[in-house]
């Protein structure tokens, strides 16, 4: 498969817990860099760095670096395909999974929270409301 020039091909969790009675989504934001001074609430996640390991690895992987956490994958959600500004396409593969363990964010996020699924921040990456918009239909 041939893909563009500042391609992605990423991979994260879904993570989903009841808190106060409601379903809520655990999202993250990373810190602000030269890249990307505007950050947006996002699921974990992260690109694949090379193509000995599998998704769910690259979910596994991204979920301790950002979140500090463990996770049990439950099943497969979603994969997106979007073009990115830059030209790039991106494909993201969404992953439902049980948290393992405590939060404790890594370095390069800034803040996290769970969102009620019905609640999302305005300032949300794309893919969030078409996975939440899946998951609850």
């Amino acid at each position: 498969m041939y893909l563009p020039q500042n391609s992605i091909i990423a991979s994260g969790p879904v993570i989903i817990e009841e808190i106060n009675g409601k379903q809520c989504v655990l999202l993250n934001k990373h810190k602000e860099t030269a890249d990307k001074p505007d950050p947006k609430w996002q699921f974990c996640g992260g690109t694949m760095e090379d193509f000995d390991v599998s998704f769910e690895d690259v979910a596994k992987r991204e979920a301790k670096e950002e979140m500090g956490i463990e996770i049990e994958i439950e099943k497969l959600l979603h994969v997106c395909l979007g073009k990115k500004s830059d030209g790039g396409i991106a494909v993201l593969v969404h992953y439902l999974a049980k948290r393992i363990g405590e939060i404790k964010i890594g370095d390069d996020i800034a803040e996290y929270n769970w969102f009620p699924i019905d609640e999302l921040p305005i300032d949300v990456q794309p893919n969030v409301k078409e996975v939440i918009r899946l998951i609850q239909h």
